[in-house]
Order: C-alpha cells, then structure tokens, then sequence
C-alpha cells in the first residue's frame, strides 16, 4: 500500500504553528508601536496661514506671557485662540520697529483685521471627539505648567505637537499626582507653584533642572489641591 502524503509533511503543522505565532508578535509589535499617538501625532506641525505666529519671537525673545493672547485658560475649559483685534494691539502701523515688525510677514494679519474676518490657524492639539474638552482652568489652577503639555514652546518659531496627549500618557500623570498625595512619588514632576505655570524657561531649567531640591515646593502645591486627579472612566469620557 503506498504512502498518500511524504513523511516530511509531518512537520508542516508545526512550521505552521510557529510561523502563526511570530507572525503575531510581530503584528503586536507593528500595532503597539506604530498605531499610537506617539508616532503618528508627535511632531505634528501644520502649515499656518500667512506667516504664521512665532513663539520663538513673542513668546521667548519679547516675554509675552501666554496669558496675554490666551486670555481664558485661568477661568475656562478654552485656551481660546486670540482675536485679530489682540495681534492689532501690537502691529498696529509704526507701534514696533521693522525689526520686530517687517510689514511683508505681518501684512496677512493687517488684511484680516481690515476685512474684519478672523485668521484661520490651523488647529494643533485636538482630542478625539469621544473625549471632553480638556479643562484648562482645571489643570492651571491645579499648578500644571504649560510646559508639561505643550513642550517648550517659547523655543518654536512654529508650534507642533510635543506630547502624545493619549489616554495612557494622561493617566500617567494623574496616577503620579494621586501617588504623590499619599506620599508615595515625588510630586515635583508633575505639579510647580502656580504663579510659574507660564514661565516655561524656569519650569524646564529650574523646576525640572533641579527636582530633588523642589520636593518641599512641590509638596506645598499638593497641599492646596483638594483632591487627586480622577482616574475614572467618566472624568475623561462622555
């Protein structure tokens, strides 16, 4: 009676099963590595209209505080884009030197403003629509520094996504401020005085440059927090 299949199929069911699990790993090692907000997100850097806003300039060379065009972020859920009539108050004809204010990169600006329409900047940070608006005032108030969402922005000539603002990376640091509250983290990484949430240069150098002699300070702002950041589905979520 003749063999049907060749003794060396035997081991086909094994290749398989082997094959079948590398195969896997590898699709989870793809899926976790690459379908993220870190990789797809992080960097984002849109092209904005007409010349665009420089950090860098405003921000970091002229000492703008992010207040002055961010006006609501102490008292709403909006860091609220400022209108034409804010860039005005500075770039009205003859207020700043060309050297700061050369008419042909401040013009799109002047345009608006004459036509009384808004400039169109294109939105950087955005959450997903299944997401709340994230609570400026909340985090503010809270001693949460610009610099820890936005990155170092007083160093952007054009603004682009520094963190990856995904669920895992916010929890990160609402579970490290809840440790913190129960002594069991240092709570200088996540939280600064409050009146230094704006002054990004001194969170980067100071605040974060030195964190082992900021613990007392950092503890003096959990103090004032009445409790810890929720870690809870319906928080976040709708």
């Amino acid at each position: 009676m003749s063999v049907r299949f060749p003794v060396w199929m035997n081991v086909l069911p094994t290749l398989g099963a082997i094959g079948g699990a590398v195969g896997l790993i590898v699709v989870i090692g793809v899926v976790t590595t690459y379908f993220t907000p870190k990789y797809w997100e992080v960097g984002y850097m849109p092209t904005q209209p007409g010349s665009g806003f420089s950090h860098q300039i405003h921000a970091g060379k002229l000492g703008l505080d992010c207040r002055y065009c961010h006006t609501n972020v102490e008292k709403s859920a909006e860091a609220n884009i400022p209108p034409v009539s804010t860039c005005m108050g500075c770039h009205t004809d003859g207020m700043l030197s060309p050297t700061y204010d050369p008419a042909e990169k401040v013009e799109f600006i002047r345009t608006a403003w004459t036509a009384d329409e808004s400039i169109p900047w294109a939105r950087i940070h955005k959450l997903p629509d299944y997401v709340r608006n994230f609570p400026h005032h909340a985090h503010i108030n809270a001693g949460v520094s610009c610099y820890s969402c936005h990155g170092q922005i007083e160093a952007m000539p054009v603004v682009y996504q520094a963190e990856a603002l995904s669920m895992s990376w916010c929890l990160d640091c609402h579970r490290g401020v809840g440790q913190a509250m129960h002594g069991d983290a240092d709570p200088s990484q996540y939280l600064v005085p409050k009146d230094k949430v704006t002054e990004l240069e001194w969170v980067e150098t100071v605040w974060h440059g030195e964190g082992e002699g900021q613990r007392a300070a950092a503890s003096a702002v959990l103090a004032g927090i009445r409790q810890a950041p929720p870690e809870n589905c319906g928080a976040c979520h709708y």
